[in-house]
């Protein structure tokens, strides 16, 4: 099942102090002034930041799905093919860039918020 950009956005924004911006000329998600992700050119990759001990299972698990080219190989990030990947996966992602952007302050403010639901 394909998941939009759009819905990565909404997810994406979801979190503290994530805001919509453009980063090469296509549309891109901001933790502060930090990427946290972005459209690709093409229309339907996405590019997100990964802690790269994490992005190996992914590479692994769906070499089809996620991916790297060797610009992005010595960067924190994982290439996501939208017309392939599960909705599941995308909301996983997109918890795990924040959370790997994230300063100290904002994961404890964060924690103490969903603790309150």
């Amino acid at each position: 099942m394909a998941v939009r950009y759009d819905t990565v956005r909404s997810l994406a924004l979801e979190y503290p102090h994530v805001s919509e911006g453009l980063a090469y000329g296509t549309p891109s998600l901001h933790l502060g002034r930090k990427l946290l992700g972005r459209l690709q050119e093409d229309g339907q990759t996405l590019v997100m930041k990964l802690n790269p001990e994490e992005r190996e299972t992914y590479l692994e698990q769906a070499p089809d799905t996620f991916f790297l080219t060797d610009h992005y190989r010595n960067h924190p990030v994982i290439l996501v093919d939208l017309t392939l990947v599960q909705l599941e996966d995308v909301v996983l992602l997109v918890e795990k860039a924040w959370r790997f952007l994230a300063s100290a302050r904002q994961l404890k403010a964060y924690g103490q918020r969903v603790g309150k639901q």
